[in-house]
C-alpha cells in the first residue's frame, strides 16, 4: 500500500497527532455506509471485544502481529505478557503510529513479502484473514503462514461467516449469489475527501478448515461471537 492511497493509515495518523471525534466512513458492495470512530483502532485491552482477548490471552512465545495497525494488541502483549512482538503492516503511516506508541520491532510490508524469521504465535485480528481478499489467495495466505509457523506453534485468527446478510427463498434456502464466495467484497473507507477501494474476505469456519487442511494445517474453534464470528486456532499438522 503506497502513502497515496493509505486512507486508512493517514486517519490513524491525524488522530495519533491530534486526537478529536475523527470517524472513518466504511462500506460494502453488500452493506451501506457506515462510520467508525478512529479512537476503536487506539483501544486498550479492556476496550475490546470477547474474541480479541481471547486470542491476547492464548498468544505466547515470540508473536508475529500480522496487520498490527496501531498496535494495539501487540503493546499489551509487549508490556503485560513480556512477549517478544514484531508489528507488521502494509500501512507505512499505520506502522508510524505503532512506533511512536512504543512497539519496539515493527516493519512495513505486505505478510506476503515477508521473509524474517519464523514465529510461535501469528495473530492475524479483526478479520485479519480478510487481507487475503478471496479463497484463493486464502490458500496462499495459509501456506506462507504454514512457514511462518515454529514447530509447536499456532495461528490464532478471527473472522466472521457473512451468510446472514442473506434472505432465505421460500423454500428457506440462503438467497447467495453463485458466481463468487459471499464472502468476497470489495470493501470502502473514506476519511476526509479521500477514498479508497479494495478486495476484502471474510470466510466461514467450514471453508477455512478446508482449505486449512489443503495446506497441513489443524484447525480448531476456540470460541465464537455473537454475531456470526469467530476465533479460529491452527497449528500444524505435520
Amino acid at each position: 500500500m503506497t502513502d497515496d492511497n493509505d486512507v486508512f493509515g493517514k486517519g490513524l495518523w491525524q488522530y495519533h497527532k491530534s486526537p478529536n471525534n475523527q470517524e472513518l466512513i466504511t462500506w460494502t458492495n453488500l452493506t451501506f455506509e457506515d462510520s467508525i470512530p478512529i479512537s476503536y483502532f487506539f483501544r486498550t485491552f479492556n476496550q475490546m471485544p470477547t474474541l480479541e482477548k481471547k486470542a491476547l490471552e492464548l498468544a505466547q512465545g515470540k508473536v508475529l502481529d500480522i496487520g498490527c495497525g496501531t498496535g494495539c494488541h501487540g503493546l499489551y502483549l509487549q508490556s503485560e505478557k513480556n512477549l517478544s512482538v514484531l508489528g507488521i503492516d502494509s500501512s507505512a503511516n499505520a506502522i508510524r503510529v505503532a512506533k511512536e506508541r512504543g512497539l519496539l520491532q515493527t516493519v512495513n510490508q505486505s505478510i506476503f513479502d515477508f521473509k524474517g524469521d519464523t514465529f510461535d504465535t501469528l495473530l492475524l485480528l479483526m478479520n485479519g484473514p480478510g487481507i487475503c481478499g478471496s479463497l484463493d489467495r486464502l490458500q496462499l495466505l495459509l501456506e506462507k503462514l504454514r512457514r511462518l509457523l515454529n514447530r509447536g506453534g499456532q495461528i490464532l485468527l478471527d473472522s466472521s461467516d457473512l451468510i446472514y446478510l442473506f434472505d432465505e427463498t421460500a423454500k428457506g434456502e440462503k438467497n447467495i449469489p453463485a458466481d463468487q464466495y459471499y464472502g468476497e467484497l470489495q470493501y470502502g473507507i473514506r476519511f476526509e475527501n479521500n477514498n479508497e477501494t479494495f478486495p476484502w474476505l471474510y470466510v466461514d469456519y467450514g471453508n477455512l478448515s478446508h482449505l486449512a487442511r489443503k495446506v497441513g494445517l489443524e484447525t480448531h474453534l476456540i470460541l465464537e461471537g455473537q454475531n456470526w464470528d469467530y476465533l479460529a486456532r491452527l497449528t500444524r499438522g505435520y
